[in-house]
């Protein structure tokens, strides 16, 4: 059984006992967490669609980690004009463990 869950403006395709990096979301690690923004879910045979979101259907999670991830350098350039900045930046993420997908 999988589902397609909306998060943090992108979507997830996620299972049970999936881990999953996500945007940063409120919480401890050890909180469980419940997402509502379900778009689809498929158990093989049975497959319900939402418009947009599934109505009474939820996927629950336990938080696994808070963290900031790898850092990214922004690096702006303006040839023979002698301007160059580099910045950097990393930005926060939460590490689901997927627990399973009910009502």
């Amino acid at each position: 059984m999988y589902a397609v869950i909306q998060t943090g403006g992108k979507q997830y395709r996620v299972a049970p006992g999936d881990m999953l990096k996500i945007e940063k979301l409120e919480g401890n690690i050890g909180d469980s967490v419940a997402f509502d923004k379900v778009l689809f879910t498929s158990d093989g045979d049975n497959v319900n669609l939402g418009k947009p979101y599934l109505e009474g259907t939820k996927v629950y999670g336990k938080i696994m980690r808070q963290a900031k991830d790898k850092k990214v350098i922004i690096f702006k350039y303006k040839r023979r004009k002698n301007y160059r900045k580099k910045q950097g930046h990393r930005q926060c993420f939460t590490q689901i463990k997927i627990d399973n997908i009910g009502q």
